[in-house]
């Protein structure tokens, strides 16, 4: 594949699926230098796969499985190691969702996620997507009957902090 076409794809990819990479980092990191260096990690993971990308899946799932392999493994570096920051200098306009603007439900929504597991978070991510269990499993690498014992189990759990919210009149 040559530079600029792989260069053509990346950017297209990136432009077409901002709002599912700003999920993957919005549910990951949740301070401004971390998500910039989140993005900076799934964008470079992302460039690499471009040549071994075979469109036996959706251009979607493809992202989302590199997003989400990245994501984990970006997270469980950043609690090992100190990291350093450098702000991001290429394309930041992907990183501000100007369009977009949390209500109360949506907030509170995303604060949960954040205390699921990394599995659950993608996991959840994925439901709220509309995408299969047989196609989370994919991306998950887990199987079907797995894949809908862990999102019952998430929306259990969602549904019983939500009650307990509302019964103290939140």
């Amino acid at each position: 594949m040559k530079q600029d076409e792989q260069q053509q794809i990346f950017h297209q990819w990136l432009t077409e699926h901002k709002g599912l990479l700003f999920k993957v980092i919005h549910a990951y990191a949740f301070q401004a230098v971390d998500k910039e260096d989140l993005f900076q990690n799934i964008s470079l993971q992302l460039w690499r796969s471009i040549p071994a990308y075979r469109k036996e899946a959706k251009v979607s799932t493809w992202i989302y499985r590199i997003a989400l392999n990245t994501a984990i493994k970006w997270l469980r570096q950043s609690k090992r190691h100190q990291r350093t920051h450098e702000p991001l200098e290429q394309m930041p306009q992907l990183l501000q969702h100007t369009d977009y603007q949390l209500d109360e439900r949506l907030s509170w929504l995303y604060e949960e996620i954040a205390r699921l597991d990394e599995i659950d978070r993608s996991l959840c991510l994925l439901m709220l997507d509309g995408y299969s269990y047989k196609e989370m499993a994919e991306i998950s690498g887990l199987s079907v009957s797995h894949v809908g014992v862990k999102i019952n189990r998430i929306k259990k759990q969602l549904m019983e902090r939500a009650k307990k919210l509302e019964r103290h009149g939140v």
